[in-house]
């Protein structure tokens, strides 16, 4: 009988989430993975001193890792230094590798949420009188925080990024594995964020959101990018999750969440360069 692919996967299955449960996701990711794949749950901090002993390093909802950001560290050094092979690859530009991506986006002219990071460029931001300040470092809003123009004077600036308030709509979400689109997710309420339905996507919102898969060149792993409609009927970027993005997969109909999982399988196949099981 042939040796099927070894997969550590990671995922803190105690993480605490506000409006959903990780853990649930991940326990049903999991199961259903393991027709293809010997698998093995454990917590990040862990990771590192297991990770030898699998053919690839699934990293999942492990949770913010600014919680634990040495040992994040300590794990991708390692990983790089052995060949390890983790999913999502490490190389990727969005969250993953922290906040810059919003300031390096701005700077292109892509559409995404206005961002600066230094006080001689407030200037290069519209006068909206009410302003979001997000640590650089950030991760599931902790550290953000509103505030006034008056405000902006006095902000500790290195460390955190500055955007204007958008009077947004609602939020949406498209989820990719590869480059392939699997299904978005809206928020019709902007004051419940996590109170999910799902959205049917123009063709103008699928070229909105491919251009940043393509801009993050990362040729495997599950990416979502969030955005928000504005009142005027714009789609702007708010993140790029290419690191542990939570896919909401109880919010999708039962054939969507399949083909999700048949399509992050066969991405799996290919990343390990292995025949998927008949």
């Amino acid at each position: 009988m042939p040796t099927r692919p070894s997969v550590l996967f990671v995922t803190d299955l105690a993480y605490q989430a506000r409006g959903r449960r990780y853990c649930d996701e991940d326990i049903e990711l999991s199961s259903r993975l393991r027709a293809d794949f010997d698998i093995a749950l454990c917590h990040p901090l862990e990771a590192a001193a297991l990770m030898d002993a699998f053919d690839a390093v699934v990293v999942r909802n492990s949770g913010p890792v600014l919680h634990y950001q040495e040992q994040y560290e300590a794990f991708r050094e390692q990983a790089a230094a052995r060949g390890t092979r983790v999913y999502n690859p490490l190389s990727g530009r969005g969250d993953m590798a922290g906040k810059q991506y919003l300031l390096d986006l701005t700077a292109a002219g892509y559409p995404v949420i206005p961002t600066v990071d230094r006080p001689q460029d407030l200037g290069l931001l519209p006068g909206t009188g009410r302003y979001v300040v997000k640590p650089k470092a950030g991760a599931d809003s902790i550290g953000l925080r509103f505030v006034g123009q008056d405000e902006l004077a006095v902000l500790a600036y290195g460390d955190v990024l500055v955007q204007p308030h958008v009077d947004f709509r609602y939020e949406v979400s498209f989820y990719f594995v590869d480059d392939a689109f699997q299904y978005a997710l809206h928020a019709p309420d902007p004051d419940r964020r996590w109170v999910l339905e799902p959205y049917e996507p123009s063709e103008a919102d699928l070229v909105f959101a491919r251009r940043f898969v393509e801009w993050n060149t990362l040729d495997h792993g599950i990416q979502r990018v969030d955005a928000c409609r504005s009142r005027e009927g714009e789609l702007l970027l708010v993140e790029l999750e290419d690191l542990n993005p939570y896919l909401s997969l109880d919010r999708v109909p039962e054939p969507v969440r399949d083909a999700f999982v048949t399509a992050l399988t066969a991405s799996l196949h290919r990343f390990l360069g292995t025949p998927k099981t008949p």
